[in-house]
């Protein structure tokens, strides 16, 4: 770890001074097992702290990983991944998969290529995996340094793995420079429950404690006074006060200006003066290069390096290294203001140097940039590549540095020119996440380009820099449009981003088919197929989505040749768009095997975002065909990918919360649902918004709260309507929504719900919807007393999923129909007073088939309603009545119905069980019988059914 500027050796320690608070604090946080962000400003105390704790603490972790970045290594990928892992390569590397591993050496040790621009997420997941395998062993301690000088490429792996270790002893202990910034941001490269502590300064008496134990004694109180104003607190400027002043032969009289200058850099450029000129042009190059060696300080032509090294390291300018070669500077400051004070002519001399001894193309071509003034395309040319370098490591924001930097040497005139190299920088700062820097610099060129071609370019960048707020740049389109002319190639970008926007701002199911149509159109005219597949993908799934009856025919169109292979295996691209048609139209067996076959080519092509989306698609194609414990396996899977990436977690949870309604557990469905729910509200999505909401309603009908599920597919009912969604195969909540309507006593809202998802089912000729709606309509007319209808409707419904494959809509047939054939028959009915409905009468075949599912949490639901049944009239002692006193006779069927379980001894929930009501719809039903009877309690019905027997 770095150490503060040099002090009397005898008095170093870790002791810290005036931060109680805060280290109670962070103590407190750590005996937790949390992690903790030390943040304030440069010479305040965090190392200090941060060297306390890790001494207090890393006895007991297992591994205790480290790292300190520098200014001058912020530039270069990697280097803080290599401090933190690489004395730890060889233990995790053996347990990683091939890819993993891959990525992580080369990142590591510089050798070999990196896959990360193919594989965009093999570096992060192989963090990810070398952490958790190394706490899988005990406990790990993650200590980082002046976080604020983090390479960004280490910054956002940490950050990723940091944010998906939830469970796993690991801990970071991290400390960031931030003055007057906010550090906020640099929580992005710790886990989610980090305490941020800012220390902040010293009192005057913590001050004269500090230069006490670090050896100044006897200073006037005057003094100590005037050192705590001019440090502002800071103690490790009040030390450097305290060491000048101790190195000054008169002390100054109180009330005299210390004779020091009252800023860090002014002290540490009068220490520079102590060195020869030779050492401080050592010092020069070293603060000038990333990770300086000896052994590079060499190459770039300081042949005395080791002793101007050790002269610096004497005067507390540099830090000793014990533990590694690289020559560091005691404070980064040191460096900053050497370089801030050295001519400019001597600094691009120092780069020059470094432009040819550095040993990574990306510091070369750097060296070079900054050597050199004015316009060179050879220097342009050579930072380009290092930008696509850079590029390919998966470090897009130096790409965007070093891009800029090649648009600053590129001639007016150049090919490419300097405003299309910016506007890759743009691209690559938006890869990055830098929105603002990408903003920016396509706005700067908006400001002067003339190209209809790179204008069109920086608006895109512009729009894409908005995220999901599409709605904040509405005023960019038109401008777009107007760029863009009569150019097909360059409208049908415009037009495709508009099919978006559409989407996601409008929720404009028909707009955005118009404007994805319009695109592809434009795109064939130009020749640009790629652009075209991507447009009739986008119109062929909101086709299929708003049940249009050109979808197939979109779909063939996509998929005629000549095809691109990205396109055809992307999540939106065409082989996606077949996919989701296949499965709306009921094709289970041919959607199977087209998203098995998409799934096997994005996993051999490394594309993890196609690999998240099209596993929760596999989940989906299963579900659908009754195949739950593997649905939910891959819907874990999609889960569990889309966590440690950050792709799609509300669309796999939605998926996850269906299969574990299905199949697992319905707390952690309902749990997932609302995670979904709350994705899609934050993101302003309104088509995943639906989706969400119809898992929620769907876990709330499994787990037995109708109004619940009413509640929220009502919302997916309002949502639907108004973005166009025509479709009933789109989500298949209606039957749900029917049959949660009939338990809480709407029966005729329920007819209304079956009614119109029925008249769009037969246009588009969705089978299996339209046997859900059959079987939800079998339930509407149970509650109306129709029983027999009803048992004759659902026996239909059932024959018909089996032979469509839906086998989970087959078993919840099969147990509707069983509870309805334990039902008495209704007084007054053709069979008042004989048997039930005929057939058979026990759960075991709604078992046998939610078995055969997998089904869980259905096979819980059939137990609970078996267990429930009462015994039949005349099967026992105490039986029920033979048939039914004919004061009930006056009574409407549902009321006959109910009143006929109380004499037989039902609880409200096991008759709100049989007739597939809710028990507030019971109470209200028996309120009524007894006013008609002119009773006021259930008992006085038992005791009518014993006075009937009696007589």
């Amino acid at each position: 770890m770095r150490r503060d500027f040099k002090g009397p050796a005898s008095c170093r320690s870790e002791l810290v001074i005036g931060q109680e608070e805060p280290s109670a604090a962070t103590r407190e946080q750590l005996a937790r097992g949390g992690s903790v962000l030390l943040h304030g400003p440069a010479g305040i105390g965090k190392s200090t702290l941060l060297r306390a704790l890790t001494a207090e603490y890393a006895p007991t972790a297992r591994t205790v990983l480290r790292c300190s970045a520098t200014e001058s290594e912020s530039h270069l990928p990697f280097l803080a991944l290599a401090d933190l892992f690489g004395l730890e390569l060889d233990e995790v590397s053996g347990g990683l998969p091939a890819a993993q591993r891959t990525a992580l050496e080369s990142a590591l040790t510089g050798r070999g290529e990196s896959t990360l621009q193919r594989d965009g997420l093999a570096l992060r997941l192989a963090v990810l995996s070398a952490l958790r395998a190394l706490a899988a062993k005990g406990p790990v301690l993650l200590v980082a340094d002046d976080l604020q000088w983090l390479d960004s490429a280490s910054a956002e792996l940490l950050g990723f793995a940091a944010r998906r270790l939830g469970g796993t002893p690991v801990q970071m202990l991290c400390a960031v420079r931030t003055e007057d910034e906010e550090y906020d941001r640099h929580l992005r490269a710790c886990p989610p429950d980090t305490l941020s502590v800012r220390l902040g300064p010293l009192s005057r008496d913590q001050v004269s404690t500090l230069l006490d134990h670090r050896g100044y004694t006897g200073l006037p109180r005057s003094t100590v006074r005037e050192i705590h104003r001019t440090s502002g607190g800071n103690p490790l400027f009040a030390l450097e006060l305290g060491r000048a002043l101790a190195e000054t032969p008169a002390s100054p009289r109180p009330g005299e200006p210390l004779p020091v200058p009252t800023s860090l850099r002014a002290l540490v450029l009068s220490r520079l003066e102590m060195l020869s000129d030779e050492a401080r042009r050592t010092l020069l190059v070293a603060s000038a290069g990333a990770r300086p060696t000896p052994a590079l300080l060499h190459a770039a032509g300081r042949e005395n390096a080791e002793a101007e090294c050790a002269q610096a390291a004497e005067l507390g300018l540099l830090a000793t290294e014990p533990e590694g070669p690289a020559v560091r500077f005691a404070h980064p400051l040191i460096s900053a203001a050497l370089y801030a004070e050295a001519p400019a002519q001597e600094r691009r001399a120092a780069h020059a140097a470094l432009s040819t001894a550095a040993s990574d193309p990306i510091e070369r071509a750097r060296h070079l940039a900054l050597a050199s003034t004015g316009t060179d395309p050879e220097v342009a040319a050579r930072l380009a590549e290092a930008a696509a370098l850079a590029r390919d490591r998966g470090a897009p924001s130096v790409a965007a540095s070093l891009g800029l930097l090649a648009a600053r040497h590129t001639p007016a005139d150049g090919e490419p020119g300097p405003d299309e190299r910016r506007l890759q920088a743009a691209e690559d700062a938006i890869t990055a996440g830098e929105a603002d820097l990408a903003r920016d610099i396509a706005h700067e060129v908006l400001t002067r380009a003339a190209v209809p071609a790179e204008r069109v370019r920086a608006w895109m960048v512009v729009i894409e820099a908005a995220g999901q707020a599409l709605g904040d740049v509405d005023a960019v389109f038109p401008q777009a449009l107007a760029d863009a002319g009569d150019d097909p190639r360059l409208l049908a970008l415009v037009h495709y981003m508009l099919a978006w926007r559409a989407l996601i701002v409008e929720g404009d199911f028909p707009e955005a088919r118009q404007e994805a149509a319009h695109a592809a159109e434009l795109a064939a005219r130009a020749g640009d197929r790629r652009t075209e597949l991507m447009s009739l993908a986008h119109q062929a799934s909101t086709e299929t989505l708003m049940g249009h009856p050109d979808a197939a025919a979109t779909t063939r169109r996509a998929l005629e040749e000549p095809q691109d292979d990205y396109v055809a295996c992307h999540h939106n691209g065409v082989g996606s768009a077949r996919f989701r048609w296949l499965l709306m139209s009921g094709r289970l067996a041919e959607a199977r095997a087209t998203i098995t076959a998409l799934l096997r080519e994005v996993r051999r092509r490394g594309m993890v975002e196609s690999e998240v989306h099209f596993l929760r698609s596999h989940a989906e194609t299963e579900l659908l065909s009754g195949h739950c414990g593997r649905a939910l396996d891959l819907a874990r899977q999609s889960l569990r990918l889309a966590r440690d990436t950050g792709i799609g977690e509300g669309a796999s949870a939605m998926l996850a919360s269906l299969a574990e309604a299905s199949g697992g557990d319905t707390g952690r469905a309902l749990a997932l649902a609302r995670e979904a729910v709350d994705h899609a509200e934050e993101d302003g999505d309104q088509m995943y918004l639906s989706r969400a909401l119809a898992a929620l309603g769907y876990a709330q009908f499994v787990a037995g709260d109708a109004q619940a599920a009413v509640d929220a597919l009502r919302r997916v009912r309002e949502l639907e309507l108004g973005l166009g969604i025509t479709d009933p195969a789109r989500g298949r909540w209606h039957g749900d929504l029917a049959e949660a309507l009939v338990l809480v006593g709407e029966p005729d809202e329920a007819q209304q719900v079956v009614d119109v998802a029925r008249e769009h089912a037969l246009r588009l000729g969705r089978e299996g919807v339209l046997a859900v709606l059959d079987r939800a309509e079998a339930l509407v007319r149970a509650a109306r007393g129709e029983t027999e209808a009803a048992v004759a409707q659902l026996t239909s419904a059932q024959d018909r999923l089996a032979k469509l494959g839906n086998a989970l809509e087959e078993a919840r047939a099969a147990f509707a129909l069983a509870r309805l054939r334990t039902l008495p028959p209704a007084p007054g009915s053709a069979r008042a007073g004989g048997s039930p409905v005929p057939g058979p009468t026990s759960y075991d075949e709604a078992a046998r088939l939610f078995r055969r599912c997998r089904a869980l949490p259905w096979l819980r639901l059939v137990d609970a309603a078996a267990r429930a049944r009462p015994a039949r009239p005349g099967s026992g002692p105490g039986a029920g009545p033979e048939t039914a006193p004919a004061a009930l006779d006056g009574l409407a069927a549902m009321e006959r119905q109910v009143a006929s379980l109380v004499m037989e001894g039902a609880t409200n929930r096991e008759i709100a069980a049989r007739l597939f009501v809710s028990v507030k719809t019971v109470e209200a039903t028996l309120t009524r019988v007894y006013r008609k009877l002119g009773i006021r309690s259930r008992v006085d019905i038992v005791r009518l059914a014993a006075g009937r027997r009696a007589r």
